[in-house]
């Protein structure tokens, strides 16, 4: 017998059928309950949860259509089957459409009931790995999972979780490799369409030719191999996000054919005549300077007005080379993850990655450090497992004195990202905006960092108890620590 391969209730007045049912399904691994009358169902729906809901018709206080209302009303996602008499089958068809799975004709047969309840399960199963991957999706692409502590990075944070619960239009700046399109997932799985999927299409990478159906659609025989209607991804897109990445290599004639899906907020296929009304909420993305590009008559103005709603720019990884310790962490991990091995990169390898100016930034990055990590047969990537060009560097101004170790105080130390940006800015290696400012109230550099006091008092006395940075003669804190009572303990930690 295999057993635990869900949970069923069956709803059934008549005693002998009800427990003929439980026992074929109880031998086939399930777990089953039953009532023999709507109400009693509904209540045990109330403290129990059901994969499956097995229910007569015809019950002797409310009928199976009600029990159904009501599952839906308790907020249950459960599959639901109706038992019916062969009379009955117009309300049953009628309980199909208010949501029920199936129904199924009395006198039920054993192998017919087992099918429809196997069929219901693949689909629940089906059902639940959609939930967990999109789950997944919103957690890997929620902000705070984007890798970063440099200030630029930051400013961006704090962007992107304004604008994300929002439908408005966004432009996003970068070169190739910078994370443009995980920005884009970022806002996406942030806000109010999460729950939908998330559409992209790279406009320099299909030809101008194709681009317009792809975009589009096209009916049956509007042009030559057309064989079929095709669905454009402004329509697969209709309540979801549509992700036009490399926005700037469209020509201009699609430009005024994407302006007027953008202003009309409808799309027509090609070769057809209705007009489609649609629901996008619009993110694009760019390597080029549009200014430029208008000012060369190659980008329309009023697109660019149209798509320029909220505009922002990710710096290029050569500007925020603090980061990379952060990036080879995190990719260390997600390389763990896949093969089940744990590596970590030598001191020599961490100064040729700091010295490198990696002009295909984060995926150069990624890269990279994969091949390492492949070639490497130890549990330390050294220079020898690194491709020349990275290996010789060639010549970033940073000072790797201050950086080399910063990887091992990460791992080691068990710093959050906050606490990293917070080490980082109070020794001076992230000076915000280019602009170091002293400052020596913790009210101002909790505002200057956006994190709260919780994270900044906790965050200095690991760095004290660490060696890293000591406050003492650095910020005078003991009076404020004094008048948060709730921080004594990090008080007395950080005057010792």
């Amino acid at each position: 017998m295999k057993l635990n391969r869900g949970t069923i209730l069956v709803v059934e007045d008549d005693v002998n059928q009800r427990n003929i049912i439980k026992t074929i399904l109880s031998k086939e691994g399930f777990y089953v309950e039953d009532a023999d009358c709507g109400k009693k169902a509904v209540e045990i729906l109330k403290t129990g949860k059901f994969d499956l809901i097995l229910t007569d018709l015809k019950l002797p206080d409310i009928d199976g259509t009600e029990v159904l209302k009501e599952i839906r009303a308790l907020g249950r996602t459960c599959h639901v089957i109706i038992m019916t008499a062969f009379g009955s089958i117009p309300s049953a068809i009628e309980a199909t459409k208010l949501g029920a799975f199936y129904y199924l004709e009395k006198p039920l047969e054993k192998d017919q009931l087992l099918l429809i309840v196997q069929n219901a399960f693949n689909q629940i199963k089906l059902l639940k790995d959609n939930i967990m991957l999109q789950d997944q999706l919103r957690d890997r692409f929620h902000p705070d999972n984007i890798i970063g502590a440099h200030g630029s990075m930051e400013e961006l944070y704090k962007i992107v979780k304004k604008v994300a619960p929002t439908n408005s239009t966004v432009l996003i700046y970068g070169e190739s490799g910078t994370g443009k399109e995980l920005f884009a997932k970022s806002i996406h799985y942030s806000g109010p369409r999460k729950n939908k999927p998330f559409f992209a299409i790279n406009c320099a990478a299909i030809p101008e030719t194709l681009l317009e159906s792809e975009l589009f659609g096209y009916e049956k025989g509007a042009f030559t191999g057309a064989l079929s209607r095709y669905i454009g991804l402004f329509e697969q897109a209709n309540g979801s996000t549509l992700f036009l990445d490399e926005i700037g290599d469209l020509s201009l004639s699609t430009q005024a054919k994407l302006l007027r899906a953008l202003q009309e907020k409808e799309v027509r296929r090609v070769g057809g005549k209705e007009t489609i009304k649609l629901d996008v909420r619009i993110i694009a993305a760019t390597n080029k300077k549009l200014e430029q590009e208008i000012a060369q008559g190659r980008f329309r103005e009023d697109l660019y007005y149209r798509l320029n709603v909220i505009a922002f720019t990710i710096p290029p990884l050569r500007d925020r080379i603090i980061d990379i310790p952060l990036l080879i962490e995190h990719f260390l991990k997600r390389l763990e993850n896949t093969h089940g091995i744990a590596k970590r990169v030598s001191d020599e390898v961490l100064q040729a990655f700091m010295r490198y100016s990696w002009q295909g930034n984060v995926r150069q990055l990624e890269s990279v450090l994969e091949r390492s990590y492949i070639m490497c047969e130890e549990d330390c990537i050294n220079l020898e497992h690194m491709p020349a060009e990275v290996r010789q560097g060639d010549s970033v101004d940073i000072s790797l004195d201050k950086l080399r170790s910063t990887i091992d105080y990460l791992i080691d130390a068990k710093l959050t990202a906050a606490e990293y940006r917070l080490y980082l800015y109070l020794t001076k290696l992230d000076p915000l905006n280019g602009n170091f400012q002293e400052l020596t109230e913790p009210r101002e550099i909790i505002e200057r960092l956006g994190i709260n006091r919780d994270t900044f008092f906790v965050g200095i006395a690991k760095l004290k108890d660490l060696g890293l940075y000591d406050l003492k003669e650095k910020l005078n804190l003991s009076k404020k620590l004094s008048q948060n009572k709730s921080n004594k303990k990090h008080q007395s930690d950080i005057s010792d």
